[in-house]
């Protein structure tokens, strides 16, 4: 029974706020025919149940995690950049390089222990080590590479031990490529939409940028005659970093909408400049043997690859805020498969047909 009554008369006995309500009120459109034909269901909005988001948005600190993205990168390049100096004879170069790894490699674990508020938090994660885990992996990495980086760096100083120091060297060398690019695993294995959807990329991108960053220390560093290696690691880092990057955002769908929005669009414009314009200046600076030039063109790729991996998290944290990078993508990876399972209201079981 409703609180009103229909007669001859009209409607008797109203309660307002008793009765349903139709048409526009609920929400639905009542379906015109003919001419100017309206959709019965508006335009769906993606707003979460109770006011809850779909996925807790990432509570990290911008400067610690996008600082640490950054430098790991900047250390990993900086490696290979020292051991491929340190072969060919170049030993101003090496140095530059050797330190530069060895700094950044520095500031990104204090950055990391930072985050984490207390350094017995990192020291608790090397009490396991689970291959499935990209953060696991990550921490006994670190705790390896950034050994060898100091034993590098203290052996070429003060002139002691050489052996030992080129092992080093070696060494840092071979974890260096992955200290580059974990980073990428790491944060696309999370649930972060933006993050998890560029999986695929998202390492050649990182990759990209640690040689970038590590081909501009150099440049900035090390006298001009002895930055032939660094040059054309700036130019295939540049090629690289851009043309992943790109892929990745026409792969990606609408996941790949935060990048083009707000503040990281800004810092993604501004890197591809940087980067770009970096190896371009790189070049002409060999070719010139300009000093300044080649210190211009380091402070821009440094600059560009920082401004990288922070649009990149800005970017991701931005997608976890919305509901609709969550549900879209899974609503047509179900479409696709042709699968009959039903995606619920977050906070809703799934219904049966």
């Amino acid at each position: 029974m409703t609180g009103s009554d229909v007669t001859r008369e009209g409607v008797q006995s109203a309660r307002p706020g008793r009765d349903p309500t139709t048409g526009e009120g609920t929400g639905r459109r009542r379906r015109r025919r003919g001419r100017g034909e309206r959709s019965m269901v508006p335009d769906a909005e993606f707003s979460s149940y109770y006011g809850k988001p779909v996925l807790k948005k990432p509570t990290w600190k911008a400067l610690d995690i996008a600082g640490y993205l950054y430098l790991g990168g900047l250390a990993g390049g900086s490696s290979l950049l020292a051991a491929g100096a340190h072969v060919t004879g170049r030993p101003a170069m090496a140095r530059a390089a050797k330190i530069g790894a060895t700094g950044a490699i520095s500031l990104s674990l204090a950055a990391l222990v930072h985050d984490l508020g207390r350094p017995g938090r990192f020291l608790n994660m090397l009490r396991v080590f689970k291959p499935t885990s990209p953060m696991s992996l990550g921490s006994w990495l670190l705790s390896a590479y950034a050994p060898a980086t100091m034993a590098a760096v203290a052996s070429d100083v003060t002139g002691r031990y050489r052996l030992v120091g080129s092992a080093a060297t070696a060494a840092a060398a071979a974890l260096g490529t992955s200290v580059v690019t974990y980073t990428a695993v790491l944060i696309a294995d999370t649930a972060v939409p933006s993050w998890h959807e560029g999986y695929r990329e998202l390492p050649f991108v990182f990759a990209g940028s640690g040689a970038t960053a590590a081909a501009g220390l150099a440049l900035a560093a090390a006298p001009v005659d002895e930055t032939g290696p660094a040059r054309r690691m700036a130019a295939l880092g540049a090629v690289l970093e851009l043309g992943a990057f790109r892929t990745m955002k026409r792969r990606m769908g609408l996941p790949a909408e935060p990048f083009e929005q707000g503040r990281p669009r800004l810092l993604l414009r501004t890197a591809e400049v940087l980067t770009a314009g970096g190896a371009a200046l790189a070049v002409l600076a060999g070719r010139r043997s300009d000093r300044v030039l080649a210190a211009v063109a380091g402070a821009a790729l440094m600059t560009g690859s920082a401004a990288l991996r922070f649009g990149v998290f800005h970017a991701g944290v931005a997608s976890a805020e919305d509901p609709k990078y969550t549900v879209v993508p899974q609503r047509e990876r179900l479409a696709a498969s042709g699968s009959d399972e039903r995606i619920s209201e977050p906070g809703r079981p799934h219904s049966p047909r």
